[in-house]
């Protein structure tokens, strides 16, 4: 056995303690499927979001896990609910209008309000793809739609239709009375208006595989349950997916975990083993509510990209899946530097703690070197002192720190600058509060300023470090009040770099120019 697969089997990392769960399924015989399924669904009922992202990345770590430590094949399904109704008009769409006479058809029978697909849901479809694409997953696209329509769902949607009365026990018992009157795990598609219809059956004829109903204006019809004439509910949907793919593996949001008993459940009536679970916590709002697909709120996965590199956002996936995380734009450059900070770490460690380091998974063990030499968070606060409209103003910075440095050899760092300026425009300058120095401080300023004055050492970070620390230790109790006023007076931030490094970056001249200009008053809003 490999040391790798040795360290993976004992590994601590939540990756591998799935992966173990997945891989004792079958510690007694292969799957007769030939291959261990792994699957994530989708959606489309709004704009894809960060979350939906979020349960592929986590999905990815997992079967990567599980192909180190096993030989037996693995495949990714993203499945999208395409042929669900759509109840109402999402919020942050172009030409909402044009929807609106369209509510309750399948989302891959509405027009598309971007005018740029044969559909709304073919659409989100692509989009989903494309940033499924940007982040290089390995995994097969299936639709709801094609699954329903091609016959790959028959099977199972007969068998549905024969146990029945078992799948509604199971249902009926999570509903309300008035519920349960009009419930049916079968929502027939109106062969007229095209419309997912909810309403109750006369009939289901496990004989001949069909139901019959009448539609909302009375009129009866009998439907085959194949063919996509049906869709199930999405309870009964979720279960019956399991059955007809062989799933292994599903995660979901902790809204969904009260129903993992119903669709483990309906798997099981159906004849087939549920999968293995992983229930995640919620992404929140800086107002920490939670990030919906509909209302648009949170960060998307476009808007993170244009602040960070896709590696970032990974990172930032892969961090404690079972806590509820705020997902807003404070969160980015602190995942940019951990990311970087994990990859500097790599290089020096051991198999078992290369399989802790959350960058063995974002990469699959193919782990990149990190050529960033200034951390994220001092770029944003030279952005800001220098004025920096565009990064070849921070690059003038960043080969005097490091002369070596270019954006050929140093191309994550290039990426990196390029995304300071942007962010620090759209988000650090509109915000930036700068005030006075308390009497106190301004002594402490001077002193600073006079010793930055006289120093002839290396420009280096820890050295210049050691006179900012020696200013404050004597003047300020506690300590990091010296540079909370350093950033609050200098930076016009509440809190910033190491500030040794920060001047060796921005320059020793640079630096008592700008406490000169601070001691004058002329940084102050």
């Amino acid at each position: 056995m490999s040391e790798m697969r040795e360290a993976g089997l004992a590994s601590k990392a939540w990756p591998f303690e799935e992966a173990r769960r997945v891989l004792k399924r079958y510690e007694k015989a292969p799957p007769a499927k030939g291959y261990v399924l792994f699957e994530t669904g989708y959606g489309p009922s709004g704009l894809p979001h960060i979350g939906t992202f979020g349960e592929v990345a986590r999905t990815s770590m997992i079967k990567r896990a599980f192909e180190l430590i096993s030989d037996i094949p693995t495949r990714l399904i993203c499945f999208s609910d395409d042929l669900d109704g759509m109840r109402k008009v999402p919020g942050n769409v172009p030409n909402p209008e044009m929807l609106q006479d369209h509510l309750q058809k399948p989302l891959t029978s509405v027009p598309d309000p971007f005018g740029t697909h044969d559909s709304f849901g073919d659409h989100n479809n692509a989009m989903l793809r494309r940033f499924l694409d940007t982040f290089g997953f390995e995994y097969e696209f299936i639709s709801a739609t094609d699954f329903y329509r091609s016959g790959q769902f028959d099977e199972i949607l007969l068998r549905a239709a024969q146990r029945y009365d078992d799948i509604m026990k199971i249902m009926l018992k999570s509903l309300r009375e008035e519920r349960q009157q009009t419930y049916s795990i079968f929502l027939p598609i109106h062969p007229e208006t095209g419309r997912v219809l909810y309403v109750p059956m006369k009939e289901v004829n496990a004989a001949d595989g069909t139901i019959t109903f009448d539609d909302e204006a009375g009129k009866e019809w009998t439907l085959p349950v194949t063919g996509g004439n049906v869709k199930l509910q999405w309870k009964p949907d979720f279960g019956a997916r399991w059955a007809a793919l062989g799933v292994d593996f599903e995660m979901y949001g902790k809204d969904h975990s009260t129903n993992t008993p119903i669709y483990d459940g309906i798997c099981r009536v159906l004849g087939e083993r549920p999968p293995e679970h992983f229930t995640y916590e919620l992404f929140l709002d800086e107002n920490g509510q939670k990030i919906s697909k509909s209302s648009g709120n949170g960060v998307s996965i476009d808007e993170w990209l244009t602040y960070a590199s896709t590696e970032s956002l990974s990172y930032f996936m892969y961090q404690k899946p079972k806590t509820a995380k705020r997902m807003y734009f404070d969160v980015i450059p602190k995942a940019v530097d951990e990311y970087h900070q994990q990859l500097r770490a790599y290089v020096t460690q051991d198999a078992a703690a290369r399989l802790n380091n959350p960058v063995w998974h974002i990469h699959g063990g193919d782990v990149p070197e990190s050529r960033m030499l200034v951390p994220f968070a001092m770029l944003l606060n030279l952005a800001s002192v220098a004025g920096a409209e565009d990064k070849e103003t921070l690059w003038g910075f960043i080969r005097r720190y490091a002369p070596e440095a270019s954006p050929q050899t140093n191309p994550d760092m290039d990426q990196a600058a390029g995304f300071a300026v942007r962010y620090y425009n759209d988000f650090v300058k509109p915000t930036k509060t700068y005030r006075a120095p308390t009497d106190e401080e301004r002594a402490a300023l001077q002193e600073l300023r006079d010793q930055l004055k006289a120093y002839d050492g290396a420009v280096d970070d820890e050295a210049l470090q050691s006179v900012v620390y020696g200013v404050g230790r004597d003047r300020f109790d506690p300590l990091r009040d010296w540079f909370t006023a350093l950033y609050e007076v200098l930076l016009g931030a509440s809190q910033g770099p190491r500030f040794g490094g920060f001047i060796a970056l921005y320059g020793v001249d640079e630096t008592i120019a700008l406490i000169d200009a601070a001691l004058a008053g002329k940084l102050v809003n």
